[in-house]
């Protein structure tokens, strides 16, 4: 297995001008064409180029959350699923890295003051990384010794600043949590260049998201290096574990409306051989049209709504009951769900067409919604907990619920 020692994408001299939200959205639809173009280089180096993480850069893609005295549009839910879903129509791998990497503001919320501040100050800086506790921090004098193999980090080659989630340990034993539960799970942060980056990402789809493997080996990380979704240091929306999970279905949003369009366009042009008809006349394209705009206007429009329902109740009381609290979650999963359905049944529409990664984009849409998919925010077990939720029993994951025991 190759070990990846790149060094992270350099940054570039001097702050930027700040960014207002007007600015990024129309960067955001700008960037459309230019990730659609990148589309192939972006798959093959299984990675985002430089050059695509700087015009990311430059537009304010990362700083989307950023208040606006520091210098960013200060974006709220629905906002940054609107930017992912636009940049998720030029290229599903860019919008991924977008929509992780955005997160360092929200994770300055659980961090003290002077780290947020400090070092985490840039409104431009990446994060990246695992935030599940498969890694082990052992409690030492100022800080923690942290020893570790994680998954999944999206963007994490282009990434200033590194997450992974850990059980606590003192002394050898597993540490109880704050509140008394048996396990003790806090997040570690620190520089991107103090993990081995393992090169595991060779996937079906997503593949230039680059989420490789990451590792360390007794990393000593100080404590206020660390938190604890259970410890916000601040009030509001952004504040709240789920937080970092709330613009996730801009993406296969963005992906379904992207094939939708291309097939639209292709049907307008089109006959059907063997009946000499043209496809803008035939019923089963009509037909298959009509059924994909209804089903993915159905899941934008349950994602959208619900996220203004939550921010409503949030500002007015800061407490979310189980239903409202379910809602999203249901609507994140269902966005997952049809998008992939969606495009699925306009590929088997275009028909042999649709397989020449040459000259048609549905294989890569198509790769890249099955990849993104398998992602643990999509699966059954978050259904499983919806439902325990309203039903007063016990959630297999209530973090996708923005529960943290």
């Amino acid at each position: 297995m190759a070990i990846s020692q790149t060094a992270p994408v350099p940054r570039p001299p001097g702050g930027r001008r700040a960014v207002s939200a007007d600015e990024l959205f129309r960067s955001a639809r700008e960037l459309i064409p230019v990730l659609r173009a990148a589309s192939d280089e972006i798959e093959q180096a299984r990675r985002l180029p430089p050059t695509v993480v700087e015009r990311l850069r430059e537009a304010g893609v990362f700083r989307m959350a950023v208040p606006v005295e520091r210098g960013g549009p200060e974006l709220d839910s629905v906002q940054q699923t609107e930017v992912v879903e636009l940049l998720a129509r030029g290229d599903a791998s860019a919008a991924w890295c977008a929509m992780i990497g955005m997160d360092t503001p929200l994770y300055a919320q659980f961090l003290p003051e002077s780290v947020a501040r400090d070092e985490l100050g840039d409104p431009d800086t990446v994060t990246a990384g695992l935030i599940l506790p498969v890694g082990r921090a052992e409690r030492v004098p100022g800080g923690y010794r942290v020893t570790g193999r994680w998954q999944f980090a999206s963007g994490i080659n282009h990434a200033d600043w590194v997450v992974a989630g850990c059980f606590v340990y003192k002394e050898g034993e597993p540490e109880p949590g704050p509140d008394g539960s048996p396990a003790h799970w806090r997040i570690v942060l620190a520089p991107r260049q103090d993990f081995e980056v393992i090169d595991t990402w060779r996937t079906t789809g997503l593949a230039g998201s680059g989420s490789c493997d990451y590792r360390a080996d007794d990393l000593f990380v100080p404590e206020e290096h660390s938190f604890s979704f259970n410890s916000p240091r601040a009030k509001g929306s952004s504040a709240t574990p789920e937080a970092i999970l709330r613009n996730m279905p801009g993406v296969p949003l963005g992906v379904a409306r992207a094939a939708l369009d291309y097939v639209r366009e292709l049907a307008a042009n089109r006959v059907d051989r063997a009946a000499a008809t043209p496809w803008a006349e035939t019923y089963r394209v009509q037909m298959a049209i009509a059924e994909a705009e209804m089903e993915l206007g159905a899941a934008r429009h349950a994602v959208y709504g619900s996220l203004r329902r939550q921010a409503e109740l949030l500002s007015h009381t800061g407490e979310l009951g189980p239903d409202d609290r379910v809602d999203t979650v249901l609507a994140r999963v269902n966005a997952f769900r049809a998008a992939r359905s969606v495009v699925t049944r306009l590929y088997d529409l275009v028909a042999t067409t649709a397989i020449y990664r040459t000259t048609s984009p549905m294989d890569r849409w198509l790769r890249d919604l099955t990849t993104m998919r398998q992602h643990v925010i999509a699966q059954d077990q978050v259904l499983q907990s919806a439902g325990a939720h309203i039903l007063g029993g016990t959630p297999h994951n209530s973090f996708s619920l923005g529960i943290v025991a």
